[in-house]
C-alpha cells in the first residue's frame, strides 16, 4: 500500500507517530494507503520552517509570486484526469465529479495569478497641507488549512493560494481520511522550486490540528467541516489570537413556487441533492413546495431520483458514486431511520441498493421524504448524505417563516419565474449565498465563498477579495518631508 508522507521545508519525511490509520477506498471498502500520523514535534518542525521562510518569502515581489501561480496552473492541467482518478478513489464520488472539483481548484489559482492588481492598497495626497496617505495591504506570517473529508483537493485549494500569493507561508492538514489528494497536490508544488518552508504538509488526526490551533507561531487558522467542530476551531484558534475562518454545517432551504418551471427545475435540484452523493455543504435538503405545486414536483422528482444509478465512481455509467466511510454510512442510514420513526413518509428507500460488482463498497441509493414536519430531526439536522426532504408550506410567507428559523445559513434557492419573488427571497435570505433558478449557489472563485449564523464563524470568507483581506493587514502610512 501506498505510504502517506508529509512535506516540510522542501523534503519529504514519513511521519513519526505511533498511531495512524489505513485509507479505504469507499466503492470497494478496500484499503488503499496507510497514513501514520504526525508527532508534535513534527507539526513544531514545520510550523519553525514556515516561519523561517516568511521574511524571504514576504520580500518576493507580488508579480514573481504570481509567476508562481501561472507555474502551478500549468502543472495542475498536466496531471488533471490523474488528479481526478485519485479523488474519486479516495473519496467515492464519480469521475466527472471529481474533474469538477480539480477545474474549480485550478480556477483559485488563476484568480490569484492577478495578486499585483488584487494587492494593491489606496492612496490620497494633502490629507493636511503637505501630508499624504497611503494604504499598503501586507502578508502576515503563517497560515494553515485544516481540510475536510467531502472534497479532498479542492478545498486545501481554497486556500492555500491566496496565502501563497499575498506572501504568507502555509500549513496544509488534509483529513486523515482522504490524504491521497493531497500528496498529488505537493508533489506538484515540489516541481515550482518555491523556498523550503513556504509550503508544508503535515498528515494527523485530532491531536495535529490541535497543535496547529494553539501554536503560537501559526498566524491564522482556516476550516471546513461540522458545524460542531467549526465551533471548537474559531474558539481555539480566537483564543490565541489568531485570525480564523471556519466554515460549518448546513441545512440548505430550497423553495419551489407554483410557477416554478417543474421539468427543468427536477434536473437543476437532482445534481444539487445528490451530486457527491449529498456529500458537500452546497447540497439541497429541505425543498420546500409553495401552494399547489407539491403533487406535481413530487412526482417528477421521485421519479428522476428512481432513474439514477448508483455505483463505482470510476466506472463508466456511474452517476452517484460511495458515501465516503462506514461510519458516515451508518449514521445516514440511522438519520432514515429516525425519519420513518417520526412520521415521514418515506417514497424512496435508497438503502436497499445494491452494487453487485461492490458487495463490500459503502452504498446508499437517493432517498426521499414527503410530508416531513420542519420541526423533525431530518428536516432540522445535516444528514450530509443523498437523503431529500419534501416539505409543504401554503404561501410563501410560510416557506420564509421556515428557512428563517433554521440555525443554518449557508445556502438557499428559488425557483421561480416571477422577478418579484426571487428579489424577496434574495432580500430575506438568512444564508449568505443565494440562488435564483439555479440548485448549487456556488460562487466562483472571484467571488466570496461562506455562510452565516452556525454555518460561518468568523468575519472574512473565503475566495474572491476577502481572502486577500483575511491574508493581509492593512497599514496605513503618513508621509510628511521637511
Amino acid at each position: 500500500m501506498k505510504q502517506i508522507r508529509n512535506y516540510v521545508n522542501g523534503e519529504w519525511t514519513t511521519p513519526k507517530g505511533k498511531d495512524g490509520q489505513e485509507v479505504i477506498d469507499p466503492g470497494t471498502g478496500e484499503a488503499i494507503a496507510q497514513v501514520p500520523f504526525s508527532t508534535a514535534d513534527e507539526v513544531n518542525a514545520a510550523v519553525k520552517a514556515a516561519r523561517e521562510a516568511f521574511p524571504e518569502w514576504r520580500a518576493t515581489p507580488p508579480v514573481t509570486r504570481a509567476r508562481y501561480m501561472f507555474k502551478l496552473k500549468n502543472l495542475l492541467e498536466e496531471r488533471f484526469e490523474e488528479a481526478a482518478k485519485v479523488c474519486s478513489q479516495e473519496v467515492g464520488k464519480t469521475l466527472e465529479e471529481s474533474r469538477g472539483e480539480v477545474r474549480r481548484s485550478i480556477e483559485v489559482v488563476e484568480v490569484m495569478a492577478g495578486i499585483p492588481s488584487l494587492m494593491k492598497g489606496q492612496s490620497l495626497e494633502d490629507i493636511a497641507a503637505g501630508l499624504d496617505c497611503v494604504t499598503w495591504r501586507q502578508p502576515i506570517g503563517v497560515f494553515a488549512a485544516i481540510a475536510p473529508f467531502n472534497f479532498p483537493f479542492m478545498v486545501p485549494l481554497w486556500f492555500l493560494p491566496p496565502a501563497l500569493a499575498t506572501g504568507n507561508t502555509f500549513l496544509v492538514k488534509p483529513s486523515e481520511q482522504v490524504p491521497l489528494s493531497q500528496q498529488m497536490v505537493f508533489e506538484i508544488l515540489d516541481e515550482l522550486n518555491l523556498p523550503p518552508g513556504v509550503v508544508n504538509l503535515v498528515n494527523g488526526g485530532r491531536d495535529v490540528a490541535n497543535a496547529l490551533l494553539t501554536h503560537p507561531e501559526v498566524n491564522g487558522v482556516s476550516f471546513v467541516g461540522s458545524t460542531a467542530t467549526a465551533r471548537h476551531i474559531y474558539a481555539e484558534a480566537a483564543r490565541t489570537g489568531k485570525r480564523v475562518q471556519s466554515l460549518g454545517g448546513a441545512k440548505n432551504y430550497i423553495l419551489i413556487m407554483p410557477d416554478a418551471d417543474v421539468g427543468a427545475t427536477v434536473k437543476a435540484l437532482i445534481g444539487s441533492c445528490y451530486g457527491c452523493a449529498g456529500q458537500r455543504c452546497l447540497a439541497g435538503s429541505n425543498l420546500i413546495t409553495v401552494g399547489d405545486v407539491h403533487d406535481r414536483f413530487r412526482d417528477a422528482f421521485v421519479a428522476a431520483s428512481k432513474n439514477i444509478t448508483t455505483g463505482y465512481g470510476l466506472e463508466p455509467g456511474s452517476q452517484m458514486g460511495a458515501i465516503a466511510s462506514r461510519r458516515s454510512l451508518d449514521r445516514i442510514r440511522g438519520l432514515i431511520e429516525t425519519g420513518v420513526k417520526e412520521g415521514a413518509k418515506l417514497l424512496l428507500d435508497g438503502r436497499q441498493v445494491k452494487v453487485e460488482k461492490h458487495p463490500k463498497g459503502f452504498y446508499l441509493g437517493p432517498t426521499v421524504f414527503d410530508e416531513v414536519a420542519p420541526t423533525s430531526t431530518i428536516a432540522r439536522e445535516e444528514v450530509f448524505g443523498p437523503v431529500v426532504n419534501l416539505v409543504r408550506a401554503r404561501d410563501f410567507e410560510e416557506a420564509m417563516r421556515l428557512v428563517e428559523s433554521s440555525p443554518y445559513a449557508n445556502a438557499g434557492s428559488i425557483f421561480t419565474a416571477s422577478g418579484k419573488m426571487a428579489r424577496e427571497f434574495a432580500y430575506r435570505l438568512p444564508a449568505s449565498m443565494c440562488g435564483v433558478n439555479i440548485g448549487i449557489a456556488a460562487p466562483m472563485a472571484y467571488f466570496s465563498f461562506g455562510g452565516a449564523r452556525t454555518s460561518f464563524f468568523g468575519d472574512l470568507k473565503a475566495h474572491g477579495p476577502e481572502s486577500i483581506d483575511f491574508y493581509t493587514d492593512r497599514k496605513v502610512v503618513s508621509t510628511r518631508w521637511f
